[in-house]
């Protein structure tokens, strides 16, 4: 085995085993059987534990797991921070932000979001490891501003969606 496909091999690991982590995190705290809506997170920590490892194992596919990663992440971040809001600390502090809210499972989310892209740019067929940054359209994928664009997007859906759907 070459020194790539190990690191690709031990970065697929790592994606498969934050996932699995925070689904069982989740599924300890709010258990499907409690409550109908813990099925929306239980269907993407499946997807984020089985489907994503899976679809960065083939080279055909890498490209759509790294959509499908970065997606279940920025859909778990917005959840996790209107959560975090309606359901507050007794007190604003630097210790309550940090451990009394969903911020640490977020920071791990984010993880879970660099490692899927460290997967996706180690990739040849797709990017060259020795190439330059890409400078151009900027808001088109695989570029950054691409997930900047979807996380301000669709935190503003999920807001006008609470707000209609109350």
């Amino acid at each position: 085995m070459k020194k790539k496909d190990y690191l690709r091999l031990t970065l697929i690991l790592a994606i498969f085993f934050l996932a699995l982590g925070g689904w069982l995190l989740h599924l300890r705290i709010h258990p499907p059987a409690t409550d109908a809506e813990n099925y929306i997170p239980a269907v993407a920590g499946f997807i984020s534990v089985i489907i994503i490892p899976v679809l960065f194992i083939f080279r055909a596919t890498i490209p759509f797991a790294y959509l499908l990663n970065g997606m279940t992440v920025i859909i778990g971040t917005i959840t996790m921070t209107h959560f975090s809001l309606e359901n507050p600390p007794p007190a604003w502090t630097i210790q309550t932000i940090l451990l009394g809210t969903c911020l640490p499972d977020i920071f791990l989310l984010w993880g879970k979001f660099a490692v899927g892209k460290a997967l996706f740019d180690l990739d040849p067929v797709i990017n060259r490891p020795d190439a330059e940054v890409s400078r151009g359209r900027f808001f088109r994928f695989p570029n950054m501003g691409f997930w900047y664009a979807h996380v301000v997007t669709l935190t503003v859906v999920y807001m006008i969606g609470k707000y209609f759907w109350k």
